[in-house]
């Protein structure tokens, strides 16, 4: 809340208004982790100084903003992945329960399966690869070094390797064309399954889904459609709105 604060008083600075402002804004927030109910209910009993406070996700304010307050569908994959429906003042939401148990067509999830890959490359299980090569090559060709970096590697830190297999698998390198029609099958999967609830307009949102769509399915690439907004045109409508509040 206190980043949120201080936030918003540099951006009311910057359009000439000051704290005394505040008892007169509504505020739309759209915010990672807000689909956590018990953080949700802590954080919107926590103090504020504004004249009212909407919270949902990041998702719903991305897709809010994507379909400009129409219904319609979003698949975010970056780092990570989450797919959201929003169907009159219902949402529906899959995957998105975070790196390592979820976020399947996530940049993570794709370095993931690319070290996996690499190891049983160096236990002469899987042919050579050039792409494998280069993480090698990253490691100082140190499986040990490999090793003792999964024990505290973050999401970010396995999604480092995304690009290079985008590089690769246009480069015709077959570990990286697998890992890259793997990473296409699982987006493909949630994009079915926010189809199945009714989605025929679905954005591609994030690093990866961005690049991902000549990897997908002609059915899959039917739904498809080019965003009309962002997250903040998504959290602007949402701002003094009780329906949107996601509990």
């Amino acid at each position: 809340m206190q980043s949120i604060i201080d936030s918003i008083k540099q951006a009311a600075m910057q359009g000439g208004l000051d704290a005394s402002s505040f008892s007169q804004m509504d505020v739309g927030l759209a915010l990672a982790g807000a689909e956590h109910k018990a953080s949700y209910h802590a954080f919107m009993n926590t103090a504020h100084p504004f004249a009212s406070v909407t919270l949902n996700t990041d998702g719903y304010g991305a897709c809010l903003g994507a379909h400009q307050g129409e219904d319609g569908a979003i698949m975010i994959a970056g780092t990570g992945s989450v797919g959201l429906c929003i169907q009159g003042d219902k949402q529906h939401v899959v995957g998105g329960r975070e790196f390592p148990i979820s976020d399947q067509g996530g940049g993570a999830v794709m370095g993931l399966r690319l070290i996996q890959q690499v190891l049983l490359i160096q236990d002469g299980i899987k042919p050579a690869s050039p792409l494998a090569e280069i993480v090698m090559t990253h490691f100082n060709h140190d499986i040990d070094a490999i090793v003792e970096w999964s024990k505290s590697a973050l999401p970010r830190d396995y999604g480092q390797f995304s690009p290079a297999i985008f590089e690769y698998a246009y480069l015709n390198d077959s570990l990286a064309k697998s890992l890259l029609q793997q990473t296409a099958d699982d987006i493909e999967m949630f994009l079915c399954a926010l189809n199945q609830r009714g989605a025929d307009k679905i954005c591609l949102m994030g690093s990866i889904a961005e690049r991902i769509f000549d990897w997908l399915s002609p059915a899959a690439q039917r739904w498809i459609v080019a965003p009309q907004g962002d997250a903040m045109d998504g959290a602007l409508m949402m701002a003094g709105i009780e329906k949107h509040n996601l509990y």
